[in-house]
């Protein structure tokens, strides 16, 4: 699960189906990128990145667990 890429899109006010829409994608691709089933292309993954405002490189970081949950491995 990729909860900084979910968390930046809820504090922009963006549902699933908005953001995919802004972005010319099914909201089942975008979901599927949230969830870490698939990998945005470059050229996706800077649309994101860019209508997210995020500058960082690790919005698709996939190591952060969802909240309520923890990661029990070492």
């Amino acid at each position: 699960m990729r909860v900084k890429l979910q968390r930046t899109r809820e504090a922009y006010g963006f549902t699933q189906q908005q953001f995919a829409d802004a972005l010319c994608i099914s909201r089942s691709h975008y979901s599927q990128i949230e969830t870490g089933d698939k990998t945005p292309s470059f050229e996706l993954a800077k649309r994101i990145k860019g209508m997210l405002d995020y500058p960082g490189d690790d919005l698709f970081d996939e190591k952060q667990t969802a909240p309520g949950k923890h990661n029990n491995n070492p």
